[in-house]
């Protein structure tokens, strides 16, 4: 597993009204994230299990910042691919955001992002913002 050729992107959505700790659970546990990011979620330790309509896939966590960022590699993916979640609040409005991070071929790019959006708006739906 060396380094590839995919391409890092990065989309931040506005999360109104959000509660932080609501955030965090749905990015860091197992139960928030199969509210909106896969139909089940099973956690053994750093090893988690990500189900989508019969069809599983594994990847480990590499790195947790409580209450802020969580970053998962998938399975035999490239040491240097991740995605990540990330709680992102300015200062001044208290505004929040979650930032995703993520790898993609060059010409799936605008694809992933649209997944995402259709991922972060389940999201969005199941935290009522």
């Amino acid at each position: 597993m060396g380094r590839s050729d995919k391409k890092e992107f990065q989309v931040e959505y506005v999360m109104l009204s959000c509660p932080l700790v609501m955030l965090w659970n749905c990015i860091s546990t197992p139960e928030g994230l199969s509210e909106w990011f896969a139909d089940e979620v099973r956690q053994d330790g750093n090893l988690w299990t990500f189900s989508w309509n019969g069809s599983e896939q594994t990847a480990h966590l590499i790195f947790i910042h409580q209450p802020e960022a969580v970053r998962f590699r998938w399975d035999g993916d490239a040491h240097d691919l991740f995605f990540e979640f990330k709680i992102l609040r300015d200062e001044l409005t208290n505004a929040v955001s979650l930032s995703v991070t993520d790898f993609a071929d060059a010409d799936d790019v605008d694809d992933m992002k649209l997944l995402w959006g259709s991922q972060v708006d389940d999201l969005k739906r199941f935290l009522r913002v």
